[in-house]
């Protein structure tokens, strides 16, 4: 372990880092400092780590450092039981945790460097199959399906040309190493040839041996091209599904319909469409806005102690101890209120209430609606009948 700390303390002291610590100085770390000198080490490996832990809570940076460290394929000591118990130590920046991930970190900072990088490019978004059926979005991932096999290819070609400036007596120790295999191969073959050669009806054997090579990579060809012919049933079975529930709607649409009664249905519909365009969406849409603002606010200032939260909660209850003061006074003086205009808003209030309540259920009941359609329709297929009307 002294072993450990020493080599922790050594690399900290030298480039990037220059801590300018001792055994003492290291050990003597508080467990947010000790917390911190890990996450400084993460962003020289990842410049997007390289971050104040004070200005983010304790969950997102333990949710952050292990994120990256799965990246970086490290593997805690223990068995899998014992991660709680890693995480936990992780927030708390707790010593048995903290040194031996920064003695892996310092061993092969360089390597570590390298994979944080090709992450950014190489780690595949998952896209749902479903969402895979719109072309516009299969075209995308195709494209940066390509593009993410581009950078692959331009990325090994980078690194041989790194490491292509190979002596001439590097290149001949290669070739007579190369030579030496070859004989041995030789060799080889030839007592393979001889002991194959006392074996009755060898050529035989050796043609069946042929024979079944040829087949299994058959069946492996032809079981990847099963694989793939399932995959597209089951996408046109999905688009089968859309477009019989779209045909059932249609139909559910045209039945016993009358200029009349499609003339109300649309009303109604422009109706409740005129109702969210001009009142509901702008009202949420302010609400949101005014919230993304005061986040915002909150977000620029600089962090916060726990005296500055102590004092703002105690201006607070002076403000609201006022506002109640102002209130009891208002009422203990009979303030005249004109009553007709209070009443005729508290009847709007309770209008404009009960309309976005009952715009809400409406909503509620087209998309239960919708499931419940698609639920029978599913039903109706899988159990190869009609569905019985209501007549029947």
């Amino acid at each position: 372990m002294s072993d450990q700390i020493q080599f922790i303390v050594e690399k900290l002291n030298e480039e990037p880092f220059r801590k300018n610590y001792n055994l003492i100085t290291f050990d003597s770390l508080e467990s947010t400092q000790l917390l911190q000198l890990l996450n400084d080490v993460l962003g020289e490996i990842d410049p997007k780590h390289a971050v104040d832990i004070r200005e983010e809570l304790p969950e997102q940076t333990a949710k952050r450092m292990l994120n990256l460290f799965g990246i970086l394929k490290y593997k805690p000591p223990g068995s899998t039981a014992d991660l709680s118990a890693f995480r936990q130590g992780l927030v708390t920046g707790s010593k048995p945790v903290i040194h031996p991930l920064l003695h892996w970190l310092l061993q092969r900072t360089n390597e570590l460097k390298k994979r944080a990088y090709l992450a950014r490019f190489l780690v595949k978004l998952s896209v749902p199959a479903e969402f895979l059926q719109d072309d516009t979005v299969a075209d995308t991932n195709k494209q940066y399906e390509e593009l993410m096999e581009l950078f692959k290819n331009l990325h090994k070609e980078c690194e041989h040309l790194k490491t292509s400036g190979l002596s001439t007596a590097e290149i001949r120790r290669d070739i007579s190493a190369m030579e030496e295999e070859k004989d041995q191969l030789v060799k080889r073959v030839e007592r393979f040839k001889k002991r194959v050669e006392t074996v009755q009806n060898h050529q035989r054997m050796l043609e069946i041996a042929r024979q079944l090579r040829l087949e299994k990579e058959r069946e492996e060809s032809l079981a990847q091209q099963k694989q793939e012919q399932k995959t597209q049933l089951f996408h046109a079975e999905q688009r089968l599904q859309r477009a019989h529930l779209q045909l059932k709607e249609m139909q559910h649409a045209v039945v016993d319909s009358k200029p009349e009664s499609l003339m109300k249905k649309l009303e109604e519909e422009i109706n409740f469409n005129s109702y969210l365009v001009t009142e509901k969406i702008p009202r949420e849409l302010a609400i949101k806005k005014n919230a993304a603002y005061f986040l915002q606010k909150v977000v620029a200032e600089p962090a916060m102690s726990q005296s500055d939260l102590d004092t703002l909660e105690t201006k607070i209850n002076e403000v609201n101890t006022e506002i109640n003061q102002l209130i009891e006074k208002r009422i203990m003086q009979h303030e005249p209120i004109d009553s007709k205009f209070s009443l005729y808003r508290q009847q709007a209030s309770i209008i404009s209430r009960k309309k976005e309540a009952k715009a809400e259920e409406l909503q509620a009941a087209k998309e239960e609606m919708s499931s419940t359609e698609r639920q029978m329709l599913q039903k109706s297929e899988l159990e190869g009948s009609e569905v019985l009307k209501g007549d029947e």
